[in-house]
């Protein structure tokens, strides 16, 4: 969306291994990691410049009243880190990644200095990261369970909605949180006005946007998920609407694979290499679709 080519250079495996590496170093002594890369302003000035980063590498054990183990928090921060860390350095490259990593960070210490609080915690994983993953992915939609479905941008305004409320009731470390996650999406926003593209010539039909290729996997697992429990509770209705859904993004005149290039180990017939897929997702259901049986057989059976 905002860059070319070749200028992912896959930071987020870096940020994934700092929340693994400073997990071990919580899980030894939790106080003593505490005092050592918490954010503290004064031991700032004092030349503890590490303590502007490190404090985002904390798994937080506590959320308001609810206690939560860290081990726990480590789990989902990797989680969203993969999904939507990947995502949004594929779309947008390394040097903005990095720029909204930085900014987020430094907004949020900015702010607790001039509160005069502590910061140990990830937000920028929590909010920042969420709240621009969703602005890039506004259809993105998971599914809880396999069955309850929740839109990405939901779970945005829910995050908003913790942090404002945190705000209103005078959490300084909710205002920082905030402070953080607004100068980086500023910066987000400001990046998102591009000058118009020059004319084409005559004939000539410009190549479309790559699609990110991580919410294209998500979107074509969770259908597989989709209709893999349609096909095996034998709801009709559930099958239609996946069909129906199948056949709004199949793109006209794409050649798929025929049968005979199906998994032949497998009984579900997919294709090894298009699973999920909108042209092979359709053809999947109408050929695995239980049958209906005709009407007069009904009748003769309740007879």
């Amino acid at each position: 969306m905002f860059r070319s080519r070749g200028e992912n250079l896959r930071s987020v495996y870096i940020l994934l291994f700092l929340n693994v590496a400073f997990f071990f170093l919580q899980h030894q002594d939790g106080e003593k990691f505490a005092s050592l890369f918490s954010f503290d302003w004064s031991a700032v000035l004092h030349g503890q410049a590490w303590r502007v980063f490190t404090y985002q590498f904390v798994q937080a054990s506590r959320i308001g009243t609810i206690s939560i183990p860290p081990v726990v928090t480590l789990f989902l921060n990797l989680v969203l880190l993969s999904l939507m860390g990947m995502a949004v350095e594929e779309a947008w490259g390394t040097r903005h990644f990095l720029t909204l990593f930085a900014l987020s960070t430094l907004g949020s210490a900015a702010a607790a200095a001039y509160l005069g609080v502590p910061l140990l915690g990830s937000y920028f994983i929590n909010f920042t990261l969420l709240f621009v993953y969703a602005a890039l992915n506004r259809d993105q939609t998971f599914y809880l369970s396999t069955a309850i479905p929740v839109r990405v941008t939901f779970l945005a305004f829910l995050a908003l909605g913790a942090l404002l409320v945190g705000v209103f009731f005078g959490n300084a470390a909710n205002i920082a949180a905030l402070a953080g996650a607004a100068a980086a999406f500023i910066y987000y926003l400001s990046q998102r006005v591009r000058r118009a593209p020059a004319a084409a010539p005559r004939g000539f039909a410009p190549a479309a946007d790559d699609a990110d290729p991580l919410a294209a996997v998500t979107h074509n697992v969770t259908r597989v998920v989709a209709m893999k429990k349609a096909l095996a509770m034998r709801s009709d209705s559930d099958i239609q609407r996946l069909i129906d859904a199948s056949e709004k993004e199949i793109v006209s005149g794409v050649n798929i694979c025929a049968p005979v290039d199906f998994k032949p180990e497998h009984s579900d017939r997919y294709c090894i290499r298009c699973e999920g897929f909108a042209e092979c997702s359709a053809r999947h259901l109408r050929l695995n679709r239980p049958a209906t049986p005709p009407a007069g057989d009904d009748l003769a059976t309740a007879r």
